[in-house]
């Protein structure tokens, strides 16, 4: 009996071995499953933080040639290429309008060093913050710094100028929002168009064709375009723009056409069309102007031309006019003597009120294109004709 006790004893505590050893496994096993999903997870992250530096490094390199075209320079890669200051104090100068203090010459890091610090000290002075970027993180090719200092140079001298005033209220809106809201109120109406970031709401490229088509109908069909081919529509939009419009190719379709394309990226490549569009507009109405002005000389042209006409025509008349009533005699008999005075009631009844209004209203335009009061007529022609005292006074 006790022999089987014992057998009993050690069983049991073998079987509670077994359970805790695989209650063990379990454990590790999940723990193992759980460190594999946190190990992708972070892989993942990691993956889309390199994409995302990537499209922003092309995005912002192309940005940068852009500009530094106007003083015919250019990078190749944004990283190197900022290092010794020169460049960044080009693209500065380019975008402030403003002279910044000559670069030091040489090769060595001290002067590359001191080149960049004028740059970031000129940013300073434009009330741009720069938060933890000094002339070292340039110098040194820090990727993410660097990307950060064109981010920030790019939200100063090409977001921030931005406001939007709506036409209900009157609000004015700055930066970002402003931005977001220029788009929506161009791209009110259009089908399948609903942009409410800079994110996701510009995947399948609809959005960028009716920025254009809303300014420039004729140079893109909308009606033809699909929600579904996406990249067809990114490339025409992205196209269209280099070709007709002149606005660079900052970005190509798969830097949009994914599944969390770059914020910072589509805001540079969007505020490139703002301020293109804008620049259209305000030469709209520059010319606008400019025809006005135009359209009131040809006018002013116009009637100038015809106060020739009448004053010549009215001085002819006059000159007519003196000559018959000098050489005239009057009658010797009553019912000659009453033809004249009948001839003479017809003149001052008839053509006297004519005439007078005649010159009255031919009168040379002023330079806004009014007639001056009480003109001579004759005056400035050289026609020579001596106008009696009483024509004068008859005629008004």
């Amino acid at each position: 009996m006790a022999n089987g006790a014992a057998e009993l004893d050690n069983m049991e505590v073998q079987l509670q071995n077994n359970n805790t050893r695989w209650e063990n496994m379990d454990n590790q096993a999940w723990d193992d499953t759980t460190a594999t999903a946190k190990l992708f997870e972070c892989s993942r992250i990691k993956a889309l933080a390199d994409e995302r530096e990537a499209v922003q490094k092309k995005t912002f390199t192309k940005w940068v040639n852009s500009h530094l075209a106007q003083v015919s320079c250019r990078i190749s890669d944004l990283y190197a290429d900022l290092r010794d200051g020169y460049m960044l104090t080009k693209l500065l100068e380019v975008l402030s309008g403003e002279q910044l203090p000559k670069p030091t010459r040489g090769r060595m890091r001290i002067h590359s060093l001191e080149n960049v610090d004028k740059a970031l000290q000129f940013l300073k002075e434009q009330r741009v913050h720069l938060e933890n970027v000094g002339s070292h993180d340039i110098v040194d090719g820090n990727h993410r710094l660097t990307l950060g200092l064109i981010w920030t140079i790019i939200l100063r001298f090409q977001i921030q100028v931005i406001k939007i005033e709506t036409e209900d209220n009157r609000e004015t809106r700055s930066a970002k929002d402003a931005l977001l809201l220029w788009c929506q109120m161009k791209t009110a109406g259009y089908p399948e168009v609903n942009i409410q970031n800079f994110t996701t709401s510009w995947r399948d490229g609809l959005a960028f064709n009716a920025l254009i088509h809303r300014h420039r109908p004729e140079i893109i069909d909308f009606s033809k375009l699909s929600k579904s081919n996406a990249t067809y529509n990114l490339q025409q939009a992205f196209n269209v723009a280099e070709q007709q419009l002149g606005v660079t190719k900052l970005l190509d379709p798969e830097d949009v056409n994914m599944e969390s394309p770059d914020e910072k990226s589509i805001i540079t490549y969007v505020v490139s069309f703002y301020h293109y569009f804008s620049k259209m507009k305000a030469l709209a109405v520059e010319g606008k102007r400019i025809g006005k002005v135009l359209d009131q000389a040809v006018e002013m042209e116009k009637l100038m031309e015809r106060y020739e006409l009448l004053a010549a025509e009215l001085l002819a008349w006059i000159e007519h006019t003196v000559g018959i009533i000098s050489n005239q005699k009057f009658a010797n008999s009553l019912a000659g003597v009453q033809q004249q005075l009948q001839a003479f009631t017809t003149f001052c009844t008839l053509q006297k009120p004519v005439k007078g209004a005649l010159r009255r209203g031919c009168s040379p335009p002023d330079s806004s294109g009014c007639r001056q009061s009480g003109a001579v007529v004759g005056r400035g022609f050289g026609s020579g004709v001596s106008i009696p005292s009483w024509l004068q006074e008859s005629l008004g």
